[in-house]
C-alpha cells in the first residue's frame, strides 16, 4: 500500500559529519551526545547507532525508559539519565548499566540505602538555572556526603548554563565562576570525578573556557544552532528534511477566505493546494504568517492558519498535482528551507521545531527527501 502523508528524511551521513566537525571544534574533548526526546525528533536508536559507530562513548537521555530503549537496541556506550533520580528504580539503573543524575540530598539518602550493586552517578550543582541541582551554598556539604556513600561511583560533576547562547554572557560567566568554586571544593575534599562538564551547545560556541574535559552536545549535532547570538561559522548542516504531499488542488475566486478565522483572503482568482501536514505533525502554526513551502525551487505562500492535519498554499498556475511532495523544511531537489530561519522568524528555536515532529510522519533514513 502506498503511503500518502508527511515524511521526515533523516540524513545519517550528515549527522556523522556534524559529529566530526564538533569533535574537531572542541579539540577532541570527549563529547556527550544528547539523544533525549527521541534524538530530538530524529530517532534515538538510529542516531545513537551512528554516533557510537563514529566514536562517541557517552550518550545522554532524559528518562530511564529512553536509556533502556537504547540498551535493548544494542547500544553499549555509557548513558547518563538527566531526569530526577527515582529511588524506586535504582535496580533498573544497575541492570541496564545506566548512569544517574544526583541533584539533591534526598537522592543521596536513597542511594545510601540501596543494596543492589554499584551505581555510577554524576553530581549536579545548580549555579543559576534554578532547575535540578544542589544550590551553591550547599555544595560542600552535598559533595562531602556523596563521598561517604560506598555504593556509588562519582564519575561526573556538572552544572547547566541558562544563558550561554545569548550575546550578553555576564550571567553565564557568573555561573562559570560559581562552578569553578565548586571544583575547588571537590579538589579540597579529594573528589576527582572522571568527567567534569558544564558546556552545552551554546557554551561550546560562546564560552570555550567552559569545556573542561567533556562537553554535552544536543542541537548542534542535528545541524541547528541554539540561537542567532552564537557564532555560526561552524559548517554543520541540518540532518532532518520534512516534506508533505499535495492531496487536493482547488480553483478559487478572488475574495475567498482560506482556513480558520478567515485571516487570509485571496486577492485574485487562483488555485489552492491542500497539503497533508499540520501542526499535529510538527509544522509550527505561527509560521503561517510569513511562511511558505518549496516545490521545484519555487516558494509558495501558506494561505491562512495551519490546521491540525493540513495546510493550504497558493499555487497560482504552477504545475502541482495530487501526490507531489512539497518541502516544509530542510533540503532536497526542490531547494532549501532552513529550520533555523523558520525558528528566527516565529521567535522560536530549532529545538522546539524538530522535537515537535509528531508520530504520524513516516521516518525515512539516509535520504535527503529528493524526488
Amino acid at each position: 500500500m502506498s503511503y500518502i502523508g508527511p515524511k521526515v528524511y533523516i540524513d545519517l551521513e550528515q549527522l556523522a559529519q556534524n559529529y566530526h566537525l564538533l569533535s574537531n571544534e572542541v579539540g577532541n574533548t570527549p563529547v556527550m551526545a544528547t539523544v533525549k526526546a527521541n534524538g530530538y525528533g530524529h530517532g534515538a536508536v538510529e542516531v545513537s547507532k551512528v554516533l557510537e559507530r563514529e566514536g562517541t562513548r557517552y550518550l545522554a537521555v532524559f528518562t530511564l525508559e529512553e536509556g533502556i530503549e537504547l540498551r535493548d537496541a544494542g547500544i553499549t556506550s555509557d548513558i547518563l539519565i538527566y531526569s530526577k533520580l527515582d529511588p524506586n528504580r535504582l535496580s533498573e539503573a544497575v541492570k541496564y548499566n545506566l548512569t544517574l543524575n544526583v541533584s539533591s540530598f534526598d537522592d543521596l539518602q536513597a542511594l545510601k540505602t540501596h543494596q543492589g550493586g554499584l551505581i555510577k552517578v554524576h553530581l549536579k550543582i545548580d549555579t543559576g538555572m534554578t532547575r535540578l541541582g544542589v544550590p551553591l551554598e550547599q555544595a560542600e556539604a552535598f559533595l562531602q556526603k556523596a563521598n561517604q556513600i560506598d555504593g556509588i561511583e562519582i564519575e561526573g560533576l556538572y552544572s547547566h548554563f541558562a544563558t550561554a547562547d545569548e550575546g550578553d554572557l555576564s550571567y553565564a560567566n557568573d555561573q562559570l565562576n560559581k562552578f569553578n568554586d565548586v571544583l575547588a571544593i571537590a579538589e579540597k575534599l579529594e573528589i576527582n570525578p572522571t568527567f567534569i562538564h558544564c558546556s552545552n551547545s551554546g557554551a561550546i560556541l560562546n564560552l570555550p573556557e567552559s569545556r573542561f574535559n567533556m562537553v554535552r552536545v544536543g542541537m548542534l549535532l542535528y545541524g541547528g544552532f541554539p540561537s542567532d547570538e552564537v557564532p555560526q561559522d561552524l559548517p554543520i548542516k541540518p540532518v532532518m528534511t520534512f516534506t508533505a504531499p499535495v492531496v487536493e488542488v482547488r480553483d478559487v475566486k478572488a475574495g475567498t477566505h482560506i482556513s480558520y478565522g478567515g485571516v487570509y483572503t485571496t486577492e485574485k482568482d487562483t488555485r489552492i493546494a491542500v497539503v497533508q501536514a499540520g501542526f499535529a505533525d510538527g509544522v509550527p502554526r505561527p509560521w503561517y504568517v510569513d511562511g511558505f513551502v518549496k516545490f521545484k525551487d519555487q516558494n509558495f505562500k501558506i494561505t491562512g492558519r495551519i490546521c491540525m492535519d493540513q495546510l493550504m498554499i497558493d499555487i497560482g498556475s504552477a504545475d502541482i498535482q495530487y501526490g507531489d511532495e512539497v518541502l516544509i523544511f530542510g533540503s532536497n531537489d526542490h531547494g532549501t528551507i532552513d529550520v533555523n530561519e523558520i525558528a528566527k522568524t516565529i521567535n522560536s528555536t530549532s529545538y522546539v521545531i524538530v522535537t515537535g515532529i509528531g508520530i504520524r510522519p513516516k521516518r525515512v533514513l539516509d535520504g535527503r527527501g529528493a524526488n
